[in-house]
């Protein structure tokens, strides 16, 4: 039985968001999973971190969800980014419309298998969906045309391929490839 408790990330929990982040970019899966490195997470400052961690703390432009075990280790994150109709995405793609946007999705692999990454997008959903004004149409996220692995955790979960498909910002002869879970 999974007994971690998924919640959204206070904004002075700045070192434990670091520390997850960096662990997240030192794992195996890290180069096909992650637009960023473990030396650039590294070399960021406290000041960075601090304001990382309180943009994804509160309001409706960023919401970080974290799984804490009962001895407050944090096993799993998943942050949603509200992308609004009319701006650019890190793609630097339109936005046609309001949407949610999964990104920085990593589990310890000791936690992969036990229903954390399905709480985790449970929990960034329904966050999600509570929005209003405008509501967000559907969300997506873009997994490495490589991380197979992950692509058939987001079907499972209920993503659909949309056909839309990007180069990989860090390396361009790689693709990037769009999933999306339509609002219910």
């Amino acid at each position: 039985m999974n007994e971690h408790v998924i919640r959204p990330v206070r904004a002075d929990e700045w070192e434990k968001v670091k520390e997850l982040r960096i662990a997240a970019l030192k794992d195996p899966a890290a180069a096909v999973a992650f637009l960023e490195t473990v030396e650039h997470g590294e070399s960021q400052s406290d000041e960075f971190w601090q304001e990382r961690t309180s943009r994804g703390a509160e309001g409706r432009a960023v919401r970080q969800f974290v799984a804490e075990a009962p001895d407050g280790e944090w096993n799993g994150s998943v942050t949603v980014l509200v992308e609004e109709a009319g701006t650019s995405d890190i793609f630097e793609g339109s936005i046609e419309r309001t949407q949610g946007h999964l990104v920085g999705v990593f589990v310890r692999a000791g936690q992969r298998g036990t229903g954390l990454t399905e709480a985790l997008f449970d929990a960034a959903l329904e966050w999600a969906w509570s929005l209003d004004e405008p509501a967000l149409e559907r969300v997506r996220l873009f997994v490495h045309e490589d991380n197979a692995r992950a692509a058939a955790f987001y079907r499972r979960f209920g993503f659909r391929a949309s056909g839309y498909v990007v180069p990989m910002p860090t390396d361009p002869s790689a693709k990037e490839l769009e999933y999306v879970f339509e609002r219910p």
